[in-house]
């Protein structure tokens, strides 16, 4: 096995032996104890800020306040005032002043303002596109804040070796971070994973992972828009900031095959284009991917996701062992079965909690109990994995993990520092069409 260049010395052999993707500790939400000395833990009040705060942030916040009664949203950034100001009105229908506490001069707008509404809090939720995360992500670890991070944590490979270090940085620092890859959180998949430890279907040699739906919003182009505003607003469909669907999306499903697996994939091949969307306003990304996933284990994952109207929709997981089979979806649903097809497990979710609710219960109480949950590596090389399906499909060629991993192509800016004026990393030609990955053509490494 090669050894992975990183200023971690973090080689997927040792990441496979060292995380909670071979142990299903603190992946699964466990905690590790510290004793009393983590930040914040004995404190009264928590003070939590929000950067980004479309529907995510959001619903992210709304779970915070209700996971702990002692946590009031201090501070709040955004790019856009109005997002700002919507977020604030459909929380202030549900918490009262008290627990939404944040001054008109702690709301915070433009690209800088991440910095301020961070140094303000003890707790940090991070849900812009995922394009600016590392940034933000290195910022409140070096202040010293726990965080709450959305997947996925970065669009090209310099950023999830940014989010690495900065994982690294949290351990050493004590401080929580939990990601927003819900299944680890989900009682279906923490069930099923336990089963899997337990070998009820053996060896995983083979799966197929799923998000084929109708697509999301597209927003159009509006009068007197800069091309900074109009991709930052329509961002789903830049790589720059959103990395294509097969990351944004699909990385829930990538993730569970990791997770299940134990490890991440040792090559990645496959295909993707633009079959029905292809405007103006769908930007760059591609409306199909297929990718074989193949891990040291030789199991193989064939990965699906698709954006187009009027097909077959799915988004689930199906693996099959060399004693069984299990299938599991968002859904709360997961069925195992025998090779004969008997059953060994199905799984009732009508008492279940949803996930978005529990990652944040454990956050809490993790803080509060003076523990630490470290979900930041594992989400970023989910988050690897699913980038290193995309440059398989972008450039039609066979792609290993260390290659992907070590890529130095830069999609998103490094330093942020820009303003409504800037030119985006990607412009439009003469006729208003954005460059396309070409398969066969386009470089990726």
């Amino acid at each position: 096995m090669k050894k992975i260049i990183l200023n971690s010395e973090l080689t997927r052999r040792s990441f496979v032996k060292g995380s909670a993707l071979a142990t299903g500790g603190i992946i699964a939400g466990s905690t590790l104890g510290i004793g009393s000395s983590a930040f914040g833990a004995g404190k009264d009040t928590l003070k939590l800020a929000v950067i980004g705060c479309g529907g995510r942030g959001t619903g992210a916040v709304r779970q915070a306040l209700t996971a702990d009664e002692g946590v009031e949203l201090v501070a709040m950034a955004d790019a856009f005032q109005d997002r700002l100001d919507n977020c604030y009105d459909a929380l202030s229908k549900v918490f009262d002043k008290k627990r939404l506490n944040v001054k008109d001069d702690h709301k915070f707008t433009g690209f800088g303002g991440y910095k301020q509404a961070i140094d303000l809090a003890d707790v940090v939720i991070l849900t812009t596109p995922p394009g600016w995360r590392p940034e933000h992500f290195e910022y409140a670890v070096n202040q010293g804040k726990h965080v709450f991070i959305e997947k996925p944590v970065a669009t090209d490979a310099p950023g999830v070796r940014r989010v690495l270090a900065a994982a690294k940085k949290a351990k050493e620092k004590k401080l929580n971070v939990v990601a927003g890859l819900q299944r680890h959180y989900q009682d279906n998949y923490r069930e099923i994973y336990k089963r899997l430890q337990a070998g009820e279907i053996g060896e995983i040699r083979a799966g197929q992972v799923y998000w084929n739906s109708g697509g999301v919003w597209v927003r159009e182009r509006e009068a007197n828009q800069t091309e900074m505003e109009y991709q930052m607003r329509n961002w789903y469909y830049f790589n720059w900031l959103c990395g294509d669907h097969i990351l944004e999306q699909h990385i829930h499903n990538i993730d569970v095959a990791n997770w299940f697996i134990g490890s991440t994939p040792v090559t990645a091949q496959g295909m993707g284009g633009r079959e029905v969307r292809k405007g103006k306003d769908h930007g760059q990304i591609f409306d199909h991917h297929f990718v074989e996933f193949e891990y040291e284990s030789g199991a193989v994952v064939a990965s699906q996701c698709r954006h187009i109207q009027g097909c077959l929709g799915r988004v689930s997981e199906t693996f099959q062992g060399t004693k069984g089979k299990v299938t599991t979806d968002g859904g709360g649903n997961a069925h195992m079965t025998r090779l004969d097809g008997s059953e060994i497990y199905r799984h009732d979710p009508s008492d279940d909690i949803t996930p978005y609710q529990i990652e944040h219960n454990e956050l809490f109480a993790a803080i509060r109990k003076g523990e630490v949950i470290s979900n930041g590596e594992f989400v970023a090389h989910s988050t690897m994995t699913a980038i290193m399906g995309r440059m398989a499909t972008y450039s039609g060629k066979l792609i290993t993990w260390e290659e992907a991993l070590n890529s130095n192509q830069t999609l998103a800016p490094v330093e942020l520092g820009l303003t409504w004026d800037s030119k985006p990393p990607v412009m439009p030609d003469a006729d208003g069409l954005y460059p396309i990955p070409v398969p066969g053509q386009t470089e990726v490494l």
